[in-house]
Order: C-alpha cells, then structure tokens, then sequence
C-alpha cells in the first residue's frame, strides 16, 4: 500500500483555514483531517472529539512528555498540539492527511517530516483580516491586539512554506488547494458521476 502524504494548512488566525478545510472535506470526505488536542474551552457549536478534543493542561502537559505529539504550540494562552498516533496510522493506510495549525507548529512539522507539503494560506489585505478578527467578536480589544500582533509576525512567515494561498475569493482558493492537494482531476471524477 502506498504511504499517504501529510499536507499542512497555516496562517493566521482569522484567515479562513477552518472555512477552507469545512469546505475541502465536503467535496472530499475521503481527507483525513488531523483532530487536535487543546487546552481551551469550547466554543459554541463546537463538538468535543470532532472539533477539537479538549483537555486540561495536565492532561496536554502528560501528552508532550510522553511524546504522544507530532507538533504542539501555545496560542492566545491555551495549549494546541496534533496527536501523533493517529496521523501516523492514517498515513501508513495510504490517506491524503490534513492538519489546520498554528505557524509555530507548522514549523515543527517541516522538522520532523520534511516531505510534508505546507500550504500558508494568507488574506488578501490587511485589513481584510482585522476585519474578519473583529467580526467574530470572541475577544476583548487586549486580546484582539496580541491577535493582531501575532497576525503580523505570522504573514512574515509566509514565504517559508511551499505554496501560499490567497483566501480573497472562497471558489478560488478551494480550487487552489484541489490543484495543490492533486484533488482537481479526482474532482472532475467524481462530479462526472452524478
């Protein structure tokens, strides 16, 4: 059987990486996309096991030790990191796994498995991105500023990674990352079926 590929999406936060991936995995559900493992509490809608696993930072602490983590970083004060387990056994069955992280962690990533292919997804402005910060309304204006701040450090890193993806228009970037992921002909496939 054919070793799967280990393919990273990055960027900073308020990009549109969950969009995209939300998007990615109804055209594809054959992806296998990486759960990770946090240290912050739920948000609505968010489902634990699926979304995220939510532990405590014991838990998270005990997890690093043991080496039971691929990649793992702390962001905005909580904990996130990538179960190795999992995405080892999905790629020795040949599966296209995605992981949605943290630049830190993608950093780690091109470390540790270097035939990984890193995809940065950037906005298309500035302002753009505050915007969509802003809209979500989850933070105070402190912590809205060190999003920011961190937004800014983070698109620095851009050139770092193999592709760079712009998320100005939805369609645009989803066929983008069909391109990069060797999804678009599979696409054309299975559309043709139906």
């Amino acid at each position: 059987m054919n070793e799967g590929r280990l393919i990273v999406l990055t960027g900073p936060s308020g990009v549109g990486k969950g969009t995209l991936l939300k998007h990615l995995c109804q055209r594809h559900p054959d992806l296998q996309v990486s759960v990770s493992l946090t240290t912050r509490a739920p948000r609505p809608g968010e489902i634990p096991g699926q979304s995220y696993i939510f532990v405590n930072r014991e838990e998270f602490q005990a997890a690093i030790q043991a080496n039971e983590l691929l990649e793992w970083a702390e962001y905005a004060g909580n904990y996130y990191g990538t179960p190795r387990r999992p995405v080892e056994q999905a790629l020795q069955a040949g599966k296209l796994v995605i992981l949605e992280i943290e630049v830190v962690g993608a950093r780690q990533i091109r470390q540790n498995f270097p035939q990984a292919h890193l995809i940065f997804i950037a906005p298309p402005t500035w302002e753009t991105l505050e915007q969509r910060l802003r809209q979500r309304g989850q933070d105070s204006e402190s912590a809205m500023q060190k999003r920011l701040a961190r937004a800014k450090e983070e698109l620095q890193a851009a050139p770092e990674f193999d592709v760079q993806v712009v998320n100005d228009d939805l369609e645009q970037a989803i066929h983008a990352l069909e391109v990069h992921l060797g999804l678009r002909d599979r696409q054309n496939i299975n559309n043709s079926e139906f």
